[in-house]
């Protein structure tokens, strides 16, 4: 059984856990060419089966209160695309990203909730460090990551096969401490 996502809102979204009838939704998203574009292209369908099988389903069992999300509009109550607190693959980093469809981009959904899960992962979770990477060319999720008061590093390169092929990646962190000192300045989402 999927572990249920976290409580984490936004007037806007929310998340809710994946289950195994959300494949097509899945599917659609990976498989899209533009959506994947910064992320190693296109997957196939049995790589998004893959992925929902070992990296969302059996990742949230072993990793109560981490994962991979379904993102979901309120207002609508539709499924915009996903968003990550997990483990890097390979890496003991914890890293918090998104997937949307193409569709909500530039309406501020993403930054409103990486915010939300980086106070998450802060606040309730713990976490000293939140870790974020982006191709070099995606200059539109950089933006998404700074404005998330997130702190950009140089370029780093992964071993992990599914990092490996897209090469060097820009690297964003920030410890906990002085991004909540940050935030408190600032409007909640």
């Amino acid at each position: 059984m999927a572990q249920p996502a976290p409580e984490v809102r936004t007037p806007r979204l929310s998340l809710r856990a994946f289950r195994f009838d959300d494949i097509d939704l899945i599917d659609r998203l990976n498989s899209d060419p533009e959506v994947m574009r910064h992320m190693g292209g296109p997957m196939s369908r049995l790589q998004s089966e893959q992925m929902l099988a070992d990296r969302i389903l059996a990742y949230a069992e072993r990793h109560p209160g981490l994962g991979i999300w379904a993102t979901l509009e309120t207002a609508s109550g539709a499924c915009i695309g996903m968003h990550v607190l997990n483990h890097m693959h390979g890496e003991a980093h914890v890293q918090v990203g998104y997937r949307l469809f193409p569709a909500v981009w530039g309406r501020g959904y993403a930054t409103e909730m990486s915010i939300a899960l980086l106070r998450y992962g802060f606040v309730q979770l713990g976490l000293p460090t939140i870790v974020a990477i982006t191709d070099p060319q995606n200059t539109g999720s950089q933006r998404v990551l700074e404005k998330c008061a997130l702190n950009r590093g140089g370029l780093r390169s992964f071993q992990h096969p599914a990092y490996a092929s897209c090469g060097p990646q820009v690297w964003f962190a920030r410890d906990a401490q002085p991004w909540l000192a940050e935030m408190a300045g600032r409007d909640q989402p």
